[in-house]
């Protein structure tokens, strides 16, 4: 197959993309909006996708009638002539498609690739990228990030695997001084260009090892957000992990290491000091000074894992330039999404509280510590994961569990075996209607002064469409309960 050449300069111009033939890997979120900016660079696109259902070809009409050639069901094969694939951040490396790519030497990008491609296009200095990884805490903390720029007064957005196209933050009219940017490690794995001002990994714990084969490809991609930083790598002084990818990394000459701690931190480091949040990093005299940045209580909600992530950001922000009062006011001006550690209601003195978005057992381990007792939901799509870790360290903190989904006989098992005196309920029905009696039976075990955390450490889409829906479920359940108990 023939291949044209595209331009792998930093910031393309819009003449590079004139007549190019490319190829967009999959409908969807990413996809989209990929097609419809090549497109509009005057790019010759084509659209493959594997799926050939309702949805897509609706999709695909709506492509097609704007000039952009879709083909369904047959997201395999290599389109002849193409120069360059952009590709939905999902699809997995050994993909058919990708390996006739790589034999016909056309290169692959992510949409995040694009983006940073294009960043110039329309004129101007570029706006900067602060980018913000990890296994979990990465939506969070850019949402961190973004209220502590706009509290200094900087045009910014929280953009990326956040849900706010990239490619609309770089082409759109709206221009900004700063952008902070959640990228996960299918995004990271397919942007080899991206460099940032500065960067984080939040953390690393296993997780999508069935999508990048092993955890050290995992941290591998994860750690390409440090490549290439100009100014700081941020990184976790309780996760060793995340400072080693930081050694490893190769960064601009100048660009610091700087850690974040739960504890009194060290030179080049900020952490906590007697409920205070605080800077040794920048600062004039880091071996003598602490800048006092925010109170503990100006983090909501202030459970350990959300201090880190608030330091990340901070940090993140002060490497900006940013000053102490703006961080100090974005902590407290920010508010978490639904669904993660959201207190719902208390009922019979019963604490509930809604982590749906604790998908992994990384995420769920962090959720579990900030309670005690608790009467535990779990269960959905284990994601190739495994329990013992997560039972064991949690299970003094155990009234008792009740499990759902599909995988349930995982973290059963793991309970059996380091947990055996917890009371489990395990519900074998994995309809949308599990979670009204997956509370009604966390209800019956709880005492007053105990928490019913929905904490899952597994996928939702066995049951639900995604942890959202899951979330609004044990809402909803929750509600109902408290009515009938009013």
């Amino acid at each position: 197959m023939g291949s044209q050449e595209v331009s792998t300069t930093d910031s393309a111009a819009r003449s590079d993309w004139r007549g190019k033939r490319v190829t967009v890997a999959g409908l969807g979120v990413s996809g989209i909006p990929a097609a419809r900016a090549l497109h509009g660079l005057g790019a010759l696109v084509t659209v493959v996708n594997d799926g050939d259902d309702e949805r897509s070809r609706a999709q695909a009409a709506g492509l097609e009638a704007e000039g952009i050639t879709v083909r369904l069901g047959d997201g395999d094969t290599l389109p002849e002539a193409t120069g360059l694939i952009v590709t939905a951040p999902g699809w997995k490396p050994d993909k058919p498609l990708f390996l006739a790519a790589a034999a016909a030497g056309v290169p692959v990008w992510g949409d995040v690739e694009l983006a940073w491609r294009l960043r110039g296009v329309k004129g101007g200095e570029p706006a900067p990228w602060l980018a913000v990884t990890g296994t979990n805490g990465k939506t969070t903390t850019v949402r961190m990030l973004a209220s502590i720029l706009e509290a200094a007064g900087l045009r910014t957005a929280a953009v990326g695997n956040i849900g706010v196209s990239l490619l609309d933050a770089v082409l759109g009219e709206e221009t900004y001084d700063v952008l902070a940017v959640e990228l996960s490690s299918y995004q990271l794995h397919w942007a080899p260009s991206v460099r940032a001002h500065s960067a984080t990994v939040l953390n690393l714990a296993p997780d999508h090892l069935d999508w990048h084969g092993s955890m050290e490809a995992y941290a591998a991609d994860k750690g390409r957000i440090y490549e290439g930083n100009t100014v700081a790598c941020v990184y976790n002084a309780a996760d060793p992990a995340t400072e080693e990818l930081v050694r490893e990394a190769d960064v601009e000459e100048g660009c610091r290491a700087i850690g974040f701690t739960l504890s009194t931190p060290g030179p080049s480091q900020l952490g906590v000091v007697d409920g205070i949040l605080v800077d040794r990093a920048f600062v004039t005299n880091r071996q003598k000074q602490a800048q006092e940045l925010a109170e503990v209580a100006d983090v909501d909600p202030p459970a350990p894992h959300n201090i880190a992530n608030a330091l990340a950001a901070a940090a993140l922000a002060r490497a900006f330039g940013v000053k102490p009062a703006a961080v100090r006011d974005g902590l407290r001006a920010f508010r978490p999404d639904p669904h993660r550690i959201e207190h719902v209601a208390d009922v019979d003195g019963v604490r509930y509280v809604d982590d749906s978005k604790a998908t992994n057992t990384h995420a769920t381990e962090a959720s579990l510590a900030a309670y005690e007792p608790i009467v535990w939901i779990a269960g959905g799509l284990a994601k190739g994961a495994t329990f013992d870790e997560l039972v064991s360290g949690a299970a003094k903190r155990l009234r008792g569990v009740v499990l759902i989904g599909r995988d349930r006989a995982l973290i059963r098992e793991a309970l059996t075996r380091h947990a055996p005196e917890v009371p489990v309920v395990d519900l074998e029905r994995t309809d949308t209607g599990a979670m009204s009696e997956a509370v009604a039976e966390a209800a019956r075990l709880a005492h007053p002064g105990d928490t019913v955390l929905l904490a899952p450490a597994c996928a939702s889409m066995d049951m639900f469409a995604n942890y959202n829906e899951r979330g609004e479920a044990f809402a909803d359940a929750v509600r109902a309960l408290a009515d009938d108990s009013a």
